[in-house]
Order: structure tokens, then sequence, then C-alpha cells
């Protein structure tokens, strides 16, 4: 697994109030982790998200601010573009402020395509997939702010 792709799994786990994430992917997987409020808050600020793969990650913050965020996900098993042409500028760029109906993506399935549109307005936050990569149904591929 891409480890730009691990990196954005990570930030998605700390801003968000999920306490794992896995991913499964093929024969590749990650499975990420936090610990849970019932332990000090001191001890939760010391210690680092842990990853199955042991890439070193990002250690939580004492008093996490967690934005509200709107994960985009794959409504079908297809093949990511992020723009309509392979020499055309992508649709969804990080920090790009969108709106609703604005395009995101396209996924072909099945020798068709399919644009993907936003759903709600704010800004791209993160963008969780390489363009030419196959997805799965529900699989995160933005994150809006």
């Amino acid at each position: 697994m891409d480890l730009r792709k691990i990196k954005s799994l990570i930030d998605l786990l700390e801003n968000s109030s999920l306490a794992e994430l896995e991913i499964i992917e093929g024969k590749e997987s990650v499975r990420l982790t936090r610990q849970t409020t019932s332990v000090p808050a001191a001890a939760i600020a010391a210690a680092p998200l842990v990853a199955e793969n042991s890439v070193p990650v990002a250690a939580v913050d004492e008093t996490p601010e967690i934005p509200e965020n709107e994960l985009v996900r794959s409504p079908m098993v297809g093949t990511y573009y992020a723009s309509s042409t392979p020499d055309a500028e992508a649709f969804a760029k990080v920090g790009q402020e969108i709106s609703v109906g604005d395009p995101l993506c396209i996924i072909e399935a099945m020798k068709m395509f399919n644009q993907i549109d936003a759903e709600v307005s704010g800004t791209i936050i993160s963008v969780l997939v390489e363009n030419g990569q196959p997805i799965e149904f529900d699989e995160p591929l933005f994150v809006i702010r």
C-alpha cells in the first residue's frame, strides 16, 4: 500500500471521532487504531496511532479539535479518474472550495464513465485515492470540511 495513502488514512482518523479504521485492498491491508477515552488524557497524548504495517505515525493532540467533515465514498466499484482526460486538470484538489453539484471525479465501471458530483459544499481537505486506482464500493474518496 502506498505510503501517501496511509498518511491520508492517518489524517482521516485523526480528524474524525473514529477509534479504529481498517482498509483492505486485495492482499494488502492496513489497520489504524487509537486508544479510547477510558485512558487518561495524558496517556492518549503520549500514545501514537498504531498501524499494523509498522509505519511511524503522528501522535494525537492532548485536546483534539475534531472538525465537522464529510466523507465522500464511492457509490460503485470501478476505476477512479481525477479528470475527464489524462492531460486535463483534476476536477477536485486539496484546498479547493466546492459547491453542491460540482464534479469531483469520474468512476469508470464496465466501460461506462460516471461523474461523481459533490453532495455538500465546503473545502476539500484530503483526496484519499490516486488517479487510475481501482476502487471498491463505499471506499472513501475525499474528505470535505
